[in-house]
């Protein structure tokens, strides 16, 4: 799966990400514990961003490694980002169960990439 997914932030400054497609409630989709301070870096602080999200390695992509499984207690799993854009950032985030959603399980590896 590889796909290009909008994230945006509200004027109260969450992060959600655009998920048309999900049927549960809006507060699952918002991003926090470290997954907003990592959009905040990769949108340089606008209020919207477009990241290309994969379970496969591609070109200029960088990466988010599972660090710890949450599936059997809160959802999701703990995923480290060693680096953005070449950059040591080592920002470590929560994401919640929609990634399992979205990617059909909780993958090891999340590729990231920023289109144009």
């Amino acid at each position: 799966m590889k796909k290009i997914f909008r994230f945006y932030k509200t004027d109260k400054g969450s992060w959600y990400i655009d998920l048309p497609e999900w049927t549960d409630g809006i507060e699952a989709l918002q991003m926090v514990e470290g997954a907003d301070t990592m959009l905040d870096t990769v949108s340089n602080q606008a209020r919207e961003c477009y990241l290309e999200l994969s379970d496969s390695p591609f070109e200029n992509a960088d990466v988010l490694l599972l660090r710890e499984n949450l599936e059997a207690s809160i959802t999701g799993g703990i995923y480290l980002m060693p680096h953005y854009k070449g950059t040591e950032i080592n920002q470590q985030m929560w994401l919640c169960g929609v990634t399992t959603f979205v990617f059909n399980g909780l993958p090891e590896k999340i590729y990231v990439g920023y289109p144009a």
